[in-house]
């Protein structure tokens, strides 16, 4: 399974830090190698992200925008240069990905969220983040009268991870997968 995770591009708090650490924490010991991480870019809260997931052993997959492909990436990360801009990028993440967790930031995250669920794939946000993206939690579980996928609200970076491997799991058996 592939996750796609929309987080800030600016440095961000260490609170913030600390609950995406424990976030991918918890999803390594639950999921371990059977799921690998789609993000964006690495800078701001996308790199904590990325260098704790290489370090705890995740296959993680980056779409940089065409204006910093030419970043450091890390050695064991995958990267992809698409090519595109910034918001063109942000469409191949969420396509890329089967389901998407936000884990806080602003437009950019907020655009990742609603192209997720055009696309019908569920969203998992981390809310209560101090970041603009809290204010999904105000936000219904479905966007339109479609409902074509949830947007799930979590203010525990822990709950969050078991309930995204739940997730993995359920389609798998749906799917008949093997991962």
């Amino acid at each position: 399974m592939y996750i796609g995770i929309a987080a800030h591009s600016e440095e961000p708090d260490m609170t913030l830090i600390v609950k995406s650490h424990r976030f991918l924490e918890e999803l390594w010991s639950m999921c371990g190698s059977t799921v690998r991480l789609v993000l964006g870019g690495y800078w701001g809260l996308m790199k904590h992200v990325v260098d704790k997931a290489v370090e705890l052993g995740f296959t993680v997959i980056i779409l940089p925008p065409l204006e910093l492909e030419h970043v450091e990436f890390p050695e064991k990360a995958i990267v992809i240069k698409t090519g595109v801009s910034f918001r063109a990028r942000s469409v191949f993440l969420t396509r890329t990905s089967d389901v998407l967790v936000v884990l806080g930031g602003a437009a950019g995250c907020i655009q990742e969220l609603v192209t997720a669920y055009t696309e019908k794939k569920p969203v998992y946000v981390l809310i209560d983040t101090g970041y603009s993206t809290d204010l999904v939690k105000n936000w219904p579980t479905y966007l339109d009268n479609r409902m074509l996928a949830p947007i799930l609200k979590y203010s525990d970076p822990v709950e969050l991870a078991r309930d995204v491997c739940k997730f993995r799991e359920r389609s798998s058996v749906k799917k008949g997968i093997e991962y």
